[in-house]
């Protein structure tokens, strides 16, 4: 299987060696209202594209508190234990964007502050099944939906997920999936030969 040429720049996270690189500048740095870093997993498949182990995402609304509570939510609500967070971060930025409507940073903010009451105090603190009863108390609600549709549209939609599972990514401007493993089905163990129609 051909993994398709995806770099960092591709997606929004940048490159944090140093900091001041990529999209994250000294003066963004300032200007921003939270900042999330990270470092990719030493056996992330998206590894070899990257640039550099470390990266950093601005936040223009959204604190580092809520960015960081937003993003253990949409790994409660979609969990992948060797995921990296850099993809997990992009599902943020895009409620970041989002938040730039008064109404919706609202709506995003009282939904932080009742994950919090919900896991008595910190939902960043709690454990897995603390989490995981109080994401289930929010169902129903704005909120819960805001960031389950944002989580379905983002995290899986991205160079590091496809890196992660395997997925090629578009093929038509590569010639389609002919030549680029359409038959290679690397999560499933290979059948049968009696499975194969009989040969003339």
């Amino acid at each position: 299987m051909q993994m398709s040429e995806t770099k960092l720049h591709d997606t929004e996270i940048s490159p944090e060696a140093p900091i001041a690189r990529g999209t994250v500048t000294r003066r963004g740095f300032l200007k921003a209202s939270g900042l999330l870093m990270g470092v990719l997993g030493t056996s992330s498949a998206f590894l070899s594209l990257a640039p550099s182990r470390a990266w950093a995402l601005e936040l223009a609304v959204l604190s580092d508190s809520q960015g960081k509570a937003l993003m253990a939510f949409s790994q409660t609500l979609y969990p992948h234990a060797t995921l990296d967070d850099a993809a997990y971060a992009l599902v943020v930025k895009a409620l970041d964007n989002s938040a730039a409507d008064k109404a919706t940073l609202k709506m995003l903010d009282e939904g932080v502050r009742t994950l919090d009451l919900l896991t008595g105090g910190s939902f960043l603190g709690a454990n897995a099944q603390t989490r995981l009863a109080a994401a289930r108390a929010m169902e129903g609600t704005p909120f819960f939906g805001a960031c389950r549709g944002t989580t379905v549209n983002n995290l899986y939609n991205n160079p590091i997920a496809f890196a992660h599972f395997g997925y090629q990514g578009s093929a038509w401007e590569h010639g389609g999936y002919k030549h680029r493993g359409f038959d290679d089905l690397i999560w499933l163990p290979n059948p049968p030969e009696s499975a194969s129609p009989a040969k003339d």
